[in-house]
């Protein structure tokens, strides 16, 4: 497994006012987060919108990202789909556009059957080249993978890790790394010995989620410190929520695309108050 870092954000992808991909606004905020502790991005995931982006936007910004992406950060293409040709084809696409690791969830609403799943990432496995990192989130694919189905899995060439959505899945699974796939188990997937999180906060609190991996006896008191931002950001979708934090602080984001919506009067209050509360946005009217 290549040395993706420890601290990798799940980037939103930002549009502009007419809902076009806005790639200005997307290298200036993946400049802004590697300054603020993130060692890579997850391009085209959940929280970037992947399933409004058609497949030349998608692939278009994999290509982006490797292309501009801050010295020394990674990038990890999202490469999930519930059409296992679909499927190898994000994957063989983003590795010939030079994507260090792949990211993949078990296919979604068509809920194949263990075997099924067996051979969805048998054959993504083939086309790939590099690093692939399974993605268990049951609560948006309908169907969870066990850790005995992962250990499975990870005997497939290129299969090299889990971003663990399943809070009670989370364990140390047989030759694959762990990456947290929420925010509010990072302090615990470190503590296991995991590789690090994938993670959303990390576009406001960067910093925070960084020293819980460089300053481990201060680890707990961190996060416990950040669970007023896990809360606020978890008022709504992650799209929507940190696109109206990202644009309060000043970055150019825009609004998440249908059928995600722009946050409202009251879950943009609670955002600004969390910002305000940790002295990263000024009271309105100081």
């Amino acid at each position: 497994m290549a040395d993706l870092g420890a601290i990798l954000t799940a980037i939103i992808t930002p549009f502009d006012a007419a809902g076009a991909v806005d790639e200005e606004a997307f290298v200036a905020l993946m400049a802004h987060l590697a300054a603020h502790g993130s060692d890579g991005f997850v391009v085209c995931g959940t929280t970037g919108e992947a399933p409004t982006l058609n497949d030349d936007e998608h692939l278009g910004l994999i290509e982006l990202a490797v292309r501009e992406r801050p010295e020394g950060c990674s990038i990890v293409a999202g490469v999930g789909s519930n059409d296992t040709r679909h499927a190898v084809h994000f994957t063989s696409r983003a590795c010939e556009l030079g994507a260090d690791a792949l990211l993949s969830v078990n296919p979604y609403y068509n809920r194949p059957n263990r075997r099924g799943v067996i051979a969805h990432f048998r054959e993504v496995a083939a086309a790939a080249d590099r690093p692939i990192i399974l993605y268990n989130i049951p609560q948006r694919t309908g169907s969870d993978m066990p850790n005995d189905l992962l250990a499975e899995l990870a005997q497939l060439d290129h299969v090299s890790a889990v971003k663990q959505a399943n809070n009670e899945n989370l364990a140390l699974v047989d030759g694959l790394d762990l990456y947290a796939g929420n925010d509010d188990v990072l302090a615990r997937t470190l503590d296991l010995g995991g590789a690090g999180g994938i993670l959303v906060a990390s576009h406001i609190v960067g910093p925070e989620m960084r020293r819980m991996v460089d300053e481990p006896a201060e680890r707990a008191a961190i996060d416990a410190g950040l669970q007023d931002v896990y809360t606020a950001l978890g008022v709504g979708p992650a799209s929507m929520t940190t696109k109206a934090a990202l644009n309060l602080l000043g970055h150019r984001v825009g609004i998440p695309r249908l059928p995600l919506v722009e946050a409202d009067a009251a879950e943009t209050a609670t955002i600004r108050a969390m910002l305000e509360a940790r002295g990263l946005l000024e009271p309105a009217g100081a």
